[in-house]
C-alpha cells in the first residue's frame, strides 16, 4: 500500500500539468470570520475583508470575493500569490519537502472539481468541498500569541491595560475594529442564506471560534443537521477543551445523535496544544493540561470520534516539544484499536508575531533541540502501527527542522524580534501574572540575549 507521502507527490504531477502555482483550496477551502467579516482560503495567508456590497445579492461572497477570484486568475497561469509565501518558502528548499500546498492539492482533488475550474471563467461562483467558520470571537483562553479578533478573553485584556508598547509587531491595538455580536450580523444572516444550497454539495464543516462551544449559532448547527440532516456532510469542530465537562458531556451527546441518526457522515474534533504541561498553560493563557486531558478522554471514551491536536509550531515550543509528543504516544497507547490513530497531531510552523518566530532563535544553540525532536519521532516512527509516528508526521517536522537550520533573516529583522522578545514577555508576565524564565529555565541565555538589545 502506498503511504500518504507517496500519494502526494504523485498527485503534484497532475497539478503541475495545470499550472506549477495551482492550488485547489483557493477554491475549495474556505475559512470565513462572520464576526469581523474576513475570508482566506488556508490559514497561512492573512484574512482579507469581505465588501458588504458583494454579499448583499451574492451570499457566496462570504468565500467567492473578488479579492479571492483574481488570486484564482493568477494560479491559473502560474503566477505566486504573495498571500502564500508560507507554502513557497517550503517548495523553494527542494529535497522533496512537502508544503501544505500539496497536501491540499492531494486530499481535495477530484476530476471533476479541476474540470469545473478549467471550464469556466476565472470569476465564476464555487460551492467550496470545505468551510471553516467562526461565529463569534467569544473565548475563554487567551493564547499569547492570538489576537482579540479572535478571543474575547484577550480583547478584555487589552481594554484593561491597552495596547502592548515597546513592540513594533503584535501590539494589539484594538480601536480600528469591533467584533459584531451574533444577534446583529449581516454576515451570519448571508450564512443562513447561503447555507441552503452550500449544504447540499458541502463535504466537510469546520465550526471554530473562539471558542465555538460558547456560541449559540454553534449548537444552532447541531439542531439544524438534526431537522435536515445532511448524510454527506463530515462535521468538524475545533475546541479548546477547556470548558467544564458537563458541557462537553452535552457536546459528546449531540455527536452520537447526529452520527447514530446518520444525520452527517464523520465527526472530528480539534484542540490546540503546543506543548504539555506548565510550559502549554504559559502559552495558552485559561489553559489547565490536567482538565483538558480529561476533558479529551472523555470524549473519546464517549464517542467514536477522533481528535486531532494542532500544534502552532513557536519559539517556545522549540526546548520541550518532546514533552507533547511523549503524551501522543501516551494516549495512542491508550486509545489503541489496531485500526487508526484516534490521537493525531499536525505541526505547521508559526511565522508571526515576530517575537513567537522560531528564527529569531541562535541556530547554533538551538538547532540541537530541532534535532533531537526530529530523532524522537524517528525512533518512534511506524507507518503500519497506529501507536507509532507516521511517515507524513515525521515529513511534517522534518521540513519544520530543515526551514529552521535553511532560513536566514536579515541582522536587522532578528534585532527587531529580540527586541520584541524580551519587551513583549516582561509585560505579558505582569499582564498575566506568570513568570518566563522559571517556566523555560533553559531559555535565560536566550532571554538575557534580547534584553541585551533593547
Amino acid at each position: 500500500m502506498k503511504s500518504e507521502t507517496q500519494l502526494i507527490k504523485e498527485n503534484m504531477e497532475l497539478m503541475d500539468d495545470i499550472s506549477p502555482t495551482f492550488c485547489l483550496a483557493k477554491w475549495h477551502h474556505t475559512t470565513i470570520y462572520l464576526h469581523t467579516g474576513d475570508t482566506h482560503s488556508c490559514y497561512h495567508p492573512s484574512p482579507h475583508h469581505i465588501p458588504i456590497e458583494e454579499i448583499r445579492n451574492n451570499p457566496s461572497a462570504l468565500h467567492n470575493t473578488l479579492e479571492k477570484k483574481k488570486e484564482r486568475a493568477k494560479m491559473l497561469i502560474g503566477e505566486r500569490c504573495v498571500g502564500c509565501q508560507y507554502c513557497w518558502n517550503v517548495e523553494d528548499m527542494k529535497d522533496d519537502h512537502i508544503s501544505d500546498r500539496m497536501i491540499r492539492n492531494q486530499s481535495i482533488y477530484k476530476p471533476e472539481r479541476v474540470k469545473e475550474i478549467l471550464d469556466n471563467p476565472w470569476d465564476f461562483n464555487v460551492n467550496p468541498e470545505y468551510v471553516e467558520v467562526a461565529f463569534s470571537n467569544e473565548c475563554n483562553f487567551k493564547c499569547g500569541y492570538c489576537h482579540p479578533m479572535a478571543s474575547s478573553s484577550y480583547h478584555a485584556e487589552i481594554k484593561k491595560f491597552g495596547k502592548v508598547e515597546g513592540v513594533n509587531n503584535h501590539a494589539l491595538d484594538i480601536d480600528w475594529f469591533k467584533p459584531m455580536a451574533e444577534d446583529d450580523n449581516p454576515y451570519i444572516q448571508a450564512w443562513w442564506e447561503w447555507w441552503p444550497e452550500l449544504s447540499k454539495t458541502l463535504n466537510i464543516l469546520r465550526v471554530t471560534g473562539g471558542e465555538p462551544l460558547m456560541h449559540k449559532s454553534t449548537w444552532r448547527i447541531f439542531d439544524e443537521l438534526k431537522a435536515n440532516p445532511r448524510p454527506h456532510i463530515e462535521l468538524n469542530l475545533n475546541s479548546n477543551m477547556g470548558l467544564s465537562p458537563r458541557i462537553i458531556s452535552k457536546f459528546a451527546d449531540n455527536v452520537n445523535e447526529l452520527l447514530e441518526g446518520n444525520k452527517i457522515k464523520k465527526f472530528k474534533v480539534y484542540s490546540s496544544m503546543d506543548s504539555f504541561g506548565k510550559r502549554a498553560e504559559y502559552m495558552r493563557t485559561g489553559l489547565s493540561t490536567e482538565l483538558w486531558e480529561s476533558n479529551m478522554k472523555n470524549f473519546l471514551n464517549s464517542t467514536k470520534s477522533d481528535l486531532t491536536v494542532m500544534c502552532t509550531f513557536n519559539i517556545l515550543s522549540v526546548t520541550n516539544f518532546t514533552l507533547f509528543l511523549q503524551k501522543v504516544l501516551d494516549w495512542r497507547e491508550e486509545f489503541y484499536d489496531g485500526k487508526r490513530r484516534r490521537i493525531r497531531f499536525d505541526t505547521p510552523y508559526l511565522k508571526e508575531p515576530l517575537q513567537y518566530d522560531m528564527h529569531i532563535l541562535p541556530k547554533e544553540e538551538f538547532l540541537p533541540y530541532m534535532d533531537q525532536i526530529l530523532d524522537f519521532i524517528k525512533a518512534n516512527q511506524d507507518d503500519d502501527d497506529t501507536k507509532k509516528f507516521s511517515d507524513l508526521e515525521y515529513e511534517r517536522f522534518r521540513r519544520v527542522r530543515d526551514y529552521f537550520a535553511k532560513t536566514s533573516y536579515s541582522e536587522e529583522r532578528i534585532i527587531e524580534g529580540r527586541k520584541d522578545f524580551y519587551n513583549w514577555f516582561t509585560e505579558y508576565d505582569r499582564r498575566r501574572n506568570v513568570n518566563f524564565l522559571e517556566t523555560f529555565p533553559e531559555m535565560e541565555n536566550f532571554f538575557n540575549l534580547c534584553r541585551d538589545t533593547v
